[in-house]
């Protein structure tokens, strides 16, 4: 028989079953439906200026590890200290990451950005130290010889001989010098500036071209690696014809490559190519956007080119809008759903959203709740050792579908790191600018100074 103990037990056993089923049964007079919490595959909600600095730190420690700031001599390996003893064949120390490319000059531009935004010098530092280095190796070797030799660690600055040479890392040279005034800097903006106004290849009508893969072809990265550059230093000189040249190069790219009915850029435009396939893929749609944002940045406001830039950059962004995916990423071919999420685009988006909020040129209600979801799906990605995943590697230009679908991602591909920063900082500046809530389950963006609660 069992025990008066052993009977208490069975009946509590039961009794609490029997709630646990009656709890189960969820209905619309016993549950506010609108109220239960979605299974969202990455975290919805506002953002905390705290958790985006956290994100931030972790990926400064990273890259300051990975990219030393150290001149070695190659045989012997040692460190040379003192600037007065280099010699040619000395090279930076090698990283995980090259402290002179295209993606770096993003990086340096990000750094300097998170620097004002959260306060911290460490970011401002990070791009200062390594300028100045790779302009005292530049300076030395500009020195020993007008000819620059093969293996020289500094032949892309000394002699840009693409624009992937020169753009990203002219800005980049440009945002420093107007912190710091680096008298070595300017040879070497000068010198780079110089390509991309007289050496590039052009069409007819002067729209920046290359040769490969095939003749006469416009890029749209080549967007991002020549107008921020033109941009700046028409800031930097109060010269015209740069603002000029800058803004004919966004009008006569999107001339050719601006899907009006999608709202999206095609990746190659080739002269003789009748029909062109309109690949649509996402990281060359940042470049273009970003190119559009630092350009409106420092155009005069008089410029006659301006509103019409303006009305592009809006198109764009009512287009991307659309391609969103429900997990806040966008895909690696922004229209073509089954195409995986990548981290970077949807990183230069996100940044790119939210800075023209910041500036007023477009609506923070119908906007601000992209860039939040935006960013907190790409925080996501940065891991605990600050590595960001999900990043296209570098990729050239196709006109099929599998070159694009099948492109490898890796935390080593630099083109997410300086994106995800941008995206961050912006992200800082928002939250300061906004009051971002969660209204009726749905983030939500009020003015500051006004009760967001009214609207309950």
């Amino acid at each position: 028989m069992k025990s008066s103990i052993q009977i208490l037990l069975l009946f509590s056993i039961a009794a609490t079953v029997l709630a646990q089923n009656k709890q189960a049964i969820v209905t619309d007079v016993n549950t506010p439906l609108h109220a239960m919490q979605p299974d969202y595959p990455v975290p919805y909600g506002t953002v905390k200026t705290e958790d985006v600095t956290a994100v931030l730190n972790r990926i400064y420690n990273y890259l300051d590890a990975s990219t030393p700031v150290r001149i070695i001599d190659r045989q012997t390996k040692n460190e040379i200290t003192d600037m007065a003893e280099l010699t040619p064949s000395l090279n930076f120390e090698q990283g995980v990451f090259r402290l002179i490319s295209y993606e770096w000059g993003v990086v340096y531009g990000a750094m300097l950005l998170a620097g004002e935004v959260t306060g911290n010098k460490k970011f401002t530092e990070y791009t200062i130290n390594r300028i100045d280095l790779i302009g005292a190796m530049s300076q030395y070797h500009k020195s020993l010889s007008p000819t620059v030799k093969q293996g020289n660690p500094v032949r892309s600055v000394l002699d840009p001989r693409a624009l992937d040479d020169a753009g990203s890392m002219c800005a980049a040279m440009i945002k420093t010098n107007n912190i710091i005034e680096a008298q070595a800097l300017r040879p070497l903006i000068d010198n780079y500036i110089n390509y991309i106004s007289t050496k590039q290849f052009r069409l007819s009508d002067g729209t920046l071209a290359r040769n490969r893969p095939l003749n006469n072809t416009l890029w749209l990265d080549d967007l991002y690696m020549s107008v921020p550059a033109l941009a700046h230093i028409g800031k930097l000189t109060g010269d015209k014809k740069f603002f000029d040249d800058a803004a004919k190069q966004i009008l006569q790219f999107s001339k050719r490559m601006f899907n009006k009915s999608l709202g999206l850029f095609m990746h190659g435009w080739v002269q003789d190519m009748d029909v062109h396939p309109e690949f649509c893929w996402a990281r060359c749609n940042g470049w273009a956007l970003l190119a559009m944002t630092e350009l409106l940045d420092v155009l005069p406001e008089n410029h006659p080119e301006r509103p019409e830039i303006l009305d592009l950059v809006r198109s764009h962004i009512k287009g991307l809008v659309f391609y969103q995916s429900g997990t806040g990423f966008w895909h690696q071919l922004l229209n073509r759903n089954d195409s995986y999420l990548e981290t970077s685009a949807t990183a230069i988006f996100t940044y790119c959203i939210s800075h023209a909020i910041n500036k007023g040129w477009i609506d923070a209600q119908a906007y601000g709740p992209v860039a939040v979801l935006g960013w907190n799906a790409v925080q996501t990605r940065v891991n605990e050792q600050g590595q960001v995943e999900g990043t296209c590697v570098g990729t050239g230009m196709a006109f099929d579908p599998a070159f694009y679908y099948h492109r490898p991602v890796n935390v080593a591909a630099a083109h997410g790191y300086g994106p995800v920063i941008m995206a961050g900082a912006e992200m800082i500046k928002l939250a300061k600018n906004y009051q971002i809530k969660i209204n009726d389950s749905a983030v939500m963006f009020y003015p500051l100074g006004t009760d967001w609660r009214s609207n309950r």
